[in-house]
């Protein structure tokens, strides 16, 4: 039988969360993506497009090294790309505003 597609974000978000508990793969992701937006950011004020090469590896890099090692799941990107990468901009977003923490024991309700 299929597993059913999550329908909504809401679903998708709170579900993207459970499958982000460990500390570990939490601080790899927040790596990551800090890595990502200076790349970014490098290739705008210098302008040059040669450093956007790196953004999906020091993304997914990070990331999936804290699931494949810390976490023993598989990313969500593989099934929901485009909300992953919504996720993970927020979870990051999250974490810096204190919304979450990286200790997922210390989450608040959201």
């Amino acid at each position: 039988m299929a597993e059913e597609r999550i329908k909504t974000y809401e679903e998708f978000y709170k579900y993207y969360l459970s499958e982000h508990q460990n500390k570990t793969s939490r601080l790899l992701h927040m790596i990551g993506t800090t890595i990502v937006l200076a790349l970014v950011l490098t290739s705008i004020i210098h302008l040059n497009p040669y450093w956007l090469i790196f953004v999906p590896i020091s993304g997914y890099g990070f990331a999936w090294v804290g699931h494949f090692f810390f976490e023993k799941n598989q990313p969500a990107t593989f099934k929901y790309p485009l909300w992953s990468l919504k996720s993970d901009f927020k979870m990051y977003f999250d974490i810096l505003s204190g919304k979450i923490s990286l200790d997922s024991k210390n989450d608040h309700k959201i």
